[in-house]
């Protein structure tokens, strides 16, 4: 198999592969926030929740649905903040993702990524990390 990256562009690529991937599972995790409610443990993420009151109209209570599942609709995620945070980190996961599955094929086929390509490619990853890591802590 020819490479056209170097041992530091190797390590990168798969560095950057496992970056992507755990990335990515962090996104479509619900464990962002943890905490409980009607004495029952709930979390959620961006667009994921386990756990979570419902208004059961038939006996006018809330109670709680014990599953885990993703909000019916983009409007149902709870707040502006957080369907912006939904975006961005779902853009931000794709770019690192692209970024880190083009450098692995670097890995296999000879003159896929020149010196140019990788810097672009690096460029890119840092702006995708800064989006799915930046918008879910907070900066």
């Amino acid at each position: 198999m020819a490479s056209s990256l170097t041992c530091t562009g190797v390590v990168w690529a798969f560095l950057s592969f496992l970056c992507a991937a755990t990335s990515c599972v962090g996104f479509f995790m619900p464990y962002w926030l943890l905490g409980s409610q009607l004495e029952k443990s709930v979390s959620f993420g961006t667009f994921r929740r386990c756990s979570y009151p419902v208004r059961d109209e038939s006996r006018q209570t809330t109670v709680m649905v014990e599953q885990c599942g993703r909000y019916a609709s983009f409007q149902a995620i709870p707040s502006a903040e957080w369907r912006i945070c939904t975006v961005v980190t779902g853009l931000g996961c794709g770019l690192l993702l692209l970024v880190a599955l083009t450098a692995l094929m670097g890995c296999c086929v000879s003159e896929l990524i020149s010196r140019t390509v990788g810097r672009v490619a690096g460029g890119i990853q840092f702006l995708g990390g800064k989006c799915s890591c930046g918008v879910g802590m907070g900066t």
